[in-house]
């Protein structure tokens, strides 16, 4: 069972409840964008539709996803993960853009 790492922003940890902005995901199955959002908002249901659309299931817009310098914002969900990340050995960073000139 692959323990994944990941990192919140800020307001998102804070609203979460976690102690530290990197928190750890068990997931079963293949490791896909999808599948650790669904475990991150399985584990933590108060960041139900703050990540991603409640109804159709996309991310937000001002939500960036990056692992092993690499932007995977616009991947789709059923796309596996990076190696590093599904062994836990770097994080999935979800970032929260900032907007505005």
């Amino acid at each position: 069972m692959p323990t994944i790492r990941v990192v919140l922003p800020y307001h998102l940890y804070t609203l979460a409840q976690c102690a530290s902005t990197e928190i750890t995901l068990d997931l079963t199955g293949p490791v896909t964008l999808g599948s650790v959002l669904d475990a991150l908002e399985t584990a933590y249901p108060m960041l139900v539709g703050l990540i991603r659309d409640h109804t159709s299931g996309l991310r937000r817009p001002l939500i960036r996803f990056y692992a092993c310098q690499q932007d995977l914002s616009h991947i789709a969900l059923d796309t596996a993960l990076p190696e590093a990340v599904a062994a836990g050995h770097e994080p999935l960073l979800i970032v929260g853009a900032i907007a505005g000139g």
